[in-house]
């Protein structure tokens, strides 16, 4: 039965309202109407309200605040979010799981998990990422920016949690241990790794020939052999490497440093795979071997061929 206190009915969409102005408010998203400009940076809106709000974003001012911790919003939205970290309502929940959620912005973010759905492109290389954060952070490794730095020692990351996960190097607390070995870790995801090369595990395959991997970033860097996709160009001649590591091992010839030196005599690098290549020549390990009928002959350095 229609109620009859809400006498105003938009003709786009049948929505009632009880006030002539709710509807004349609501009557402008369908037209696209913004008649409220902001005198600071000229950002147009549909209603009073929203042209309020914005414009505590050049004033700072923060009228709202939580009754149980203090912390300021400038929006009464914002506010009625964050009472739910102290409340612990979580009113979203998963169609597919049943999992809830705080804030509709992370349901949607989660259900993605579930449908496969990765919305942000990377332009560069082309690689597809569920949520927008992740393909911000991506995108750092093409720029090469590392806008976050360790207090301690000052190195720089490109990512906030790389950060994080280099901190713990410096407290040197590893809190998660190997049940099998004894083996201690900084992080419970670098226990679960670990763990799987006592079981044999390997979860991840590869669906074009099917070879399997302990971890998922060996399975996606072998996934580029498939592909043939390139994605990190050297800075100084342009050309391009499967993995950042390689591409970084390459740029080294460039700038002229030798890193990596021989400890028996003194000889410098600028690559770690070089100076792998020259300490065989001390260990005797630059043999040669030749294969005959399913054997190993091995003929060693001093050994000249007949």
């Amino acid at each position: 039965m229609p109620n009859p206190a809400m006498q105003h009915h938009c003709s786009q969409c049948n929505m009632s309202f009880k006030w002539l102005w709710k509807l004349k408010e609501h009557e402008r998203k369908h037209t696209g109407e913004k008649p409220f400009q902001c005198s600071q940076c000229g950002n147009r809106f549909s209603r009073s309200h929203d042209l309020k709000s914005h414009e505590r974003t050049h004033t700072g001012e923060k009228p709202h605040n939580c009754s149980q911790c203090g912390k300021l919003f400038s929006h009464l939205g914002n506010l009625n979010k964050h009472k739910r970290i102290h409340s612990g309502e979580k009113p979203y929940p998963c169609s597919h799981c049943g999992k809830n959620f705080r804030l509709s912005g992370n349901l949607k973010t989660h259900e993605r998990t579930h449908t496969g759905e990765k919305p942000y492109h990377c332009s560069l290389c082309g690689k597809d990422f569920t949520k927008l954060g992740n393909l911000k952070d991506h995108e750092k490794k093409h720029t090469g920016e590392k806008p976050y730095h360790c207090s301690n020692c000052g190195k720089r990351f490109s990512t906030s949690s790389d950060l994080k996960k280099h901190e713990m190097t410096h407290t040197g607390e590893k809190s998660y241990h190997c049940s099998q070995c004894g083996n201690s870790f900084l992080r419970s995801h670098d226990l679960k790794s670990h763990e799987r090369t006592h079981t044999g595990e390997k979860p991840h395959s590869c669906p074009q020939c099917g070879k399997c991997f302990l971890h998922l970033g060996n399975l996606n860097k072998h996934k580029k052999i498939h592909s043939g996709e390139k994605p990190y160009p050297c800075s100084h001649c342009g050309k391009f490497f499967r993995s950042l590591d390689n591409m970084r091992e390459h740029e080294k010839t460039h700038t002229g440093k030798k890193l990596y030196h021989c400890a028996l005599c003194g000889k410098r690098y600028s690559r770690s795979h070089d100076l792998k290549s020259h300490k065989r020549k001390h260990t005797g390990e630059e043999n040669t071997q030749l294969h005959t009928q399913g054997k190993n002959h091995t003929i060693g350095p001093s050994v000249e061929r007949i």
